[in-house]
């Protein structure tokens, strides 16, 4: 009988963990001032557009893609992804990478990508018809 409720305590305490766990996982924070990212040690979601001038770097011995984002205020700031580069990369018109700042560059763990709607040419093209 005591067998039974020691089982059922490390279970409800093994559940509590995870249910915390995640809920700090999902708990991340968006930021676009990256002075603000850079004096974090916590996971933030970056969000700002590509340096197209400083282009990329894909380096396949390492599996990583590096690239410079910059955010509203004309902060520049150098991104390492261990990954391959997003389909849609090129023709974004904002990122958002989620990671942390560290030895002098945001280490990412995900990139999202926003790009152009296909939709935004044909809707100009009707109001101007019009």
């Amino acid at each position: 009988m005591k067998n039974k409720y020691i089982f059922g305590g490390i279970i409800i305490a093994l559940f509590l963990g995870i249910m915390g766990y995640l809920f700090t996982q999902s708990n991340i924070k968006y930021e676009n001032d990256f002075s603000i990212v850079k004096s974090s040690d916590k996971t933030i979601k970056a969000t700002g557009s590509w340096v197209k001038e400083k282009s990329y770097e894909m380096n396949t011995e390492t599996r990583t893609f590096t690239f410079f984002m910059v955010d509203e205020k004309g902060n520049e700031m150098k991104v390492v992804y261990e990954g391959a580069m997003p389909n849609n990369f090129e023709s974004a018109t904002s990122v958002v990478v989620t990671g942390t700042y560290k030895n002098g560059y945001f280490h990412a763990k995900d990139i999202l990508t926003k790009c152009p709607s296909k939709y935004q040419d044909q809707q100009s093209a009707q109001t101007s018809s019009m």
